[in-house]
């Protein structure tokens, strides 16, 4: 747990740094698997771009975006509205082990999800509603690497 949260220490400084180390702790995702574990994440999250926020930002396309500044979504914490990082997947992998140990002020009422392998399937859910929208990605759609740069 010291090593990730090191890592995740380091991937708010620089985010290069994250993509070098991250991706070898992190299993490959099974995109219908993250779509159950994703279950918990609905009340407050939603991934379809056509719902837009809740009680939590939207996760459309969050992967590329800068943590805590999506226009329209007005509820964060003080850490997240001063965070200077964008989200990757590696990065967000980190963050669902343990929220509240990257900003202990979260208004974000997860505990997180310690099972590395649900969250990768979770970051593989995410990943393809990014790239397609969850309607239009057909069951033969591939889903990028961990490593892979999602296009928007």
């Amino acid at each position: 747990m010291k090593r990730r949260l090191a890592v995740l220490a380091l991937a708010i400084a620089s985010p290069l740094a994250l993509a070098q180390d991250a991706p070898a702790d992190m299993p490959e995702g099974d995109y219908e698997r993250g779509r159950l574990v994703f279950g918990q994440c609905r009340t407050c999250h939603y991934p379809e771009p056509e719902v837009g926020h809740n009680n939590g930002p939207s996760l459309y396309r969050i992967f590329g975006q800068v943590a805590g500044k999506q226009p329209g979504f007005e509820h964060y914490s003080d850490s997240f509205r001063e965070a200077q990082f964008v989200w990757t997947p590696q990065l967000l992998f980190l963050w669902l082990a343990d929220p509240l140990a990257m900003f202990p002020d979260t208004t974000m009422m997860a505990r997180g999800i310690p099972d590395p392998q649900q969250r990768a399937d979770l970051v593989a859910y995410l990943k393809r509603a990014s790239i397609r929208g969850l309607e239009a990605a057909p069951e033969s759609a591939t889903v990028p690497a961990a490593d892979e740069e999602i296009q928007p």
